[in-house]
């Protein structure tokens, strides 16, 4: 059976740009961050100690999370919901457009504020920033029935358009009964996914007839009146996946579980559960609507029910891992897939994954450094030539000659190690990032699909010499001739090898 991942990963590959409206509670997140190292002397609470005092960090929260996370995996994003006409809603329909969604669909209450949440954000003694507290400024109370009509005319104009829906529910009034009725009766009868992400409470009669729900482990607990035994936190979370399932006439529940992943159970098909990486959690912020985010895609582009699962929960756990939100591309996310399939081969990639994830590390910044070679007999020449290349960048790519151009090169009694050993020898060593076996003649195409920033090769070639000149100079990449360490080859270490096999003598260290 093909394991998970690469299923996921073939899905990946054939990912398409998709339409989505988000519907639900919008919310601006405005964070404070300074030092927090010390008690104030009038009262047991810690003192936030700005250096900025106009360092607040605008995003969008809630809905707006889903929508911009979505844009950022290459959907094409309608918003949906309800501002307030304050300073605080024009900021968040600002920060949405500037995540590349459309804000047409916010329709402004001058009766309500814009739902905000301000966190102040401490740092002490150079640890992760930590969230001290926390002001919510809030309406719960359920939309008028003016507002409601605008709110769902703006639904009506845009539905026909989207390829999938998402509903975001944080029981701030704009998810009413009766809107989610409609909305999920309208998108039924057009045979249009909508995809929920309830809110904490106990009825959830509102979602009855959607495509599938998407509450955590406390949602799900709330929502059918059952406790999980902590001792059987899966057998519990497919009981109420069952549950649910049934009762609200879904096509599919999903429960997601923080480090045991999640309980995935459709209509017609026994309930599964799928695991996911134990990662590092820094922050649980944003963790749910990348879930929504992530599912709204995958359905969309018609993976199936466990391969898009996996794959929301692959992307949360990305989410978990930095603190506050971040909307992740899908490069991003595919290199975070291609690492997971490939953590038995090492280092080693193919040219089409290692293209994806040089994509992921340019997104974030990072400068990349190519090398290439026979690198057959690894030798102290050798480790310290890669050791210099990656000071150069920050992701060393070493690509490695294949065995049949080691023999066009060196003769037919080379290479000594074939290029699968060669590469993982190589995989050992800490200054190397990726390896990736070619099979051309020269370089030249391999510098094409990587398109480096510096390409390095040793100091005992001259300019003229190295094959890929043309092609570093046509592509504009820095060229870098790292120091040769004299006397010390592949070839000469060969040589010395045989002259004392045949000798009989013992072989001497340089």
């Amino acid at each position: 059976m093909i394991p998970m991942e690469d299923r996921v990963l073939v899905g990946l590959r054939a990912w398409k740009s998709f339409r989505l409206l988000v519907v639900g509670d919008f919310m601006l997140d405005q964070s404070l961050a300074g030092d927090a190292e010390r008690l104030s002397p009038d009262a047991p609470v810690p003192v936030l100690a700005v250096r900025d005092p106009l360092a607040t960090i605008d995003t969008a929260g809630g809905a707006g999370n889903v929508a911009v996370f979505a844009a950022a995996m290459g959907g094409t994003v309608e918003c949906v919901g309800v501002i307030g006409d304050d300073h605080e809603g024009r900021l968040l329909r600002k920060t949405i457009e500037n995540g590349k969604c459309a804000t047409g669909g916010l329709i402004v209450d001058s009766s309500r504020p814009t739902t905000t949440k301000r966190s102040l954000i401490g740092r002490a003694q150079h640890r992760h920033p930590q969230k001290m507290f926390r002001i919510d400024v809030e309406s719960r109370e359920p939309l008028s029935a003016a507002i409601q009509a605008k709110v769902f005319d703006a639904i009506s104009a845009r539905l026909g358009a989207c390829d999938v829906v998402c509903i975001e529910d944080y029981t701030k009034g704009v998810c009413t009964p009766e809107l989610c009725a409609k909305l999920i009766e309208l998108c039924r009868a057009k045979k249009i996914p909508v995809l929920v992400d309830p809110a904490a409470i106990s009825d959830y009669s509102r979602y009855r007839g959607a495509t599938v729900i998407t509450p955590n482990r406390s949602e799900a607990e709330k929502a059918t009146g059952r406790t999980i035994d902590p001792a059987n936190v899966v057998a519990g979370s497919i009981e109420m996946a069952t549950s649910m399932l049934k009762n609200l006439s879904l096509d599919a529940v999903v429960v997601t579980l923080d480090r045991y992943g999640a309980v995935l159970e459709v209509k017609g098909n026994p309930a599964i559960h799928l695991p996911t990486v134990v990662r590092q959690v820094y922050d649980v912020a944003g963790a749910g609507d990348m879930v929504l985010a992530t599912l709204a895609g995958a359905i969309a582009n018609g993976m199936p029910w466990p391969e898009a699962v996996t794959l929301a929960n692959i992307a949360a756990g990305m989410e978990v891992e930095v603190f506050g939100v971040r909307a992740f591309t899908m490069a991003e996310i595919q290199a975070q897939v291609i690492r997971i399939t490939q953590a038995s081969m090492g280092k080693t990639r193919s040219r089409a994954d290692l293209l994806v994830e040089i994509a992921a590390h340019r997104a974030a910044g990072r400068s990349i450094v190519l090398t290439n070679g026979c690198f057959d007999v690894l030798h102290a020449g050798h480790v310290g030539y890669l050791r210099e290349a990656k000071s150069l960048g920050d992701i060393l790519v070493v690509g490695v000659n294949c065995d049949e151009q080691v023999r066009s090169l060196k003769g037919n009694d080379r290479p000594i190690y074939c290029e699968k050993d060669r590469a993982e020898l190589l995989g050992e060593l800490t200054s190397v990032d990726y390896i990736t076996i070619f099979e051309e003649p020269s370089a030249a195409e391999l510098l094409r699909a990587v398109i480096p920033d510096v390409y390095v090769k040793g100091g005992d070639y001259e300019s003229k010499e190295i094959t890929e000149s043309a092609v570093v100079k046509e592509l504009g990449i820095k060229l870098s001739l790292v120091a040769h360490r004299p006397g010390l080859s592949t070839t000469s270490v060969v040589e010395r090898v045989r002259a004392q096999f045949v000798s009989g003598g013992n072989v001497k260290s340089s």
